[in-house]
């Protein structure tokens, strides 16, 4: 017995009561009998266990793989039997609209710095307005194709697989109709024109029909993309008057035509990017998929072909300072420094930079160079010596 006494005195010592379980007993606890501590236990683990329990954070259940509608921005404000139709048009993503946009806006303002008789800005604005509707209206015809045609492949990417054709809000046979719609607002644009631009704008919806089955054939349909999307380059031109039967105007407007086929492959590739994973398991082709590795490279070379051509724009419309301060090394400017922060692995630095594109390099350092070029010459700040020769 007294063996006993003393092993457990022992044990106590080494191994405290409450400290073995990371509990301070008080004083008072201590001086109770046995069968008091045996009867208060229960308590006390007890409010051990509701401890854990509440400071435990519970894991949160996973959001459902459905549809969400949208609940902010444009698209909330519709009807609901029209948000399939804003989806289907990229209502809510204007960044497309701009890019077809853009070259429209080059060739138009570009064209009036070279009209033998000066064009005043109101016209020049109420051109690039007409540009700028039929942008929006073919741009979504554009979309609308390219989700038909991507009907089977949409659901297998996690980023399009909520389109409205791939989630069936919209039949195939609604698509059509609609689509039908669209081609004839755009024809209505395009007969607001000169005729010689309508004669120069046909050919292009074979392209904006097209480019949807290259990423099918080729893993370079940014290229294909660049044909379609450039095409307003052309255009500016026989809507200011400037007839592309000029080789004067026809080797500017093809200069500034290339130029823009190289940017849409610089930035195509970095929207590419967004859907590596996913293009390859549905067997999309891109310049992404296919040279995943090195498409910086590639970015810097589109760059630099890029860069000639438009400087040689420059050269054959004979601008200002301006032009090759603001809009080439502006442009130079704003790629470099794209190419060099863009990660191309995270989904949302591509989607931020490709609309940083559309705006800073398009809009604010070409754009804006031209706009001011052509001021400078409308208020007599320097002659252009190439009217003579446009005239002639």
């Amino acid at each position: 017995m007294n063996r006993t006494l003393l092993f457990s005195s022992r044990l106590a010592r080494l191994h405290p009561i409450g400290h073995s379980r990371g509990i301070s007993l008080s004083p008072c606890s201590r001086s109770k009998s046995p069968l008091q501590l045996r009867q208060s236990r229960p308590s006390l683990l007890a409010r051990v266990s509701t401890t854990a329990v509440t400071t435990t954070p519970s894991a949160s259940a996973p959001a459902p793989d459905v549809y969400q509608p949208p609940t902010t921005g444009i698209l909330s404000y519709l009807p609901s039997s029209w948000v399939p139709y804003g989806e289907l048009i990229r209502l809510d993503k204007p960044a497309g609209t701009i890019y077809l946009f853009l070259p429209c806006l080059w060739s138009t303002i570009l064209a009036s710095t070279l009209t033998p008789v000066p064009v005043t800005t109101p016209a020049m604005i109420g051109t690039i307005a007409l540009f700028a509707t039929g942008a929006v209206t073919m741009r979504g015809a554009g979309c609308t194709i390219n989700d038909y045609w991507d009907r089977n492949f949409d659901p297998l990417v996690t980023r399009t697989k909520f389109r409205p054709i791939a989630r069936g809000a919209i039949t195939p046979r609604q698509t059509l109709g609609f689509l039908a719609g669209q081609l004839s607002a755009g024809a209505c644009v395009l007969f607001s024109l000169p005729v010689e631009c309508i004669y120069w704008g046909i050919p292009s919806l074979v392209l904006v029909a097209t480019y949807p089955l290259a990423k099918r054939v080729t893993h370079y349909p940014q290229f294909v993309l660049g044909l379609a999307y450039s095409w307003g380059a052309l255009l500016g031109f026989p809507a200011m008057g400037l007839s592309l039967t000029n080789p004067t105007i026809l080797a500017t407007a093809g200069c500034l035509y290339a130029s823009n086929v190289a940017w849409t492959v610089l930035y195509d590739t970095i929207y590419a990017h967004q859907d590596v994973s996913d293009d390859i398991k549905a067997g999309v082709k891109s310049i992404a998929v296919k040279h995943e590795s090195d498409s910086k490279k590639i970015m810097a070379g589109a760059g630099i072909i890029q860069l000639g051509f438009l400087s040689a724009v420059g050269v054959l419309a004979g601008s200002g300072p301006v032009f090759f301060v603001g809009s080439v090394g502006g442009a130079a400017a704003g790629l470099s420094w794209m190419i060099y922060r863009a990660r191309l692995k995270v989904v949302s630095d591509c989607w931020y930079w490709f609309r940083w594109c559309a705006v800073a390099v398009g809009g604010a350092a070409i754009g804006g160079g031209l706009f001011i070029d052509y001021l400078t010459q409308r208020f007599g700040l320097y002659e252009n010596e190439w009217k003579g020769v446009i005239e002639a």
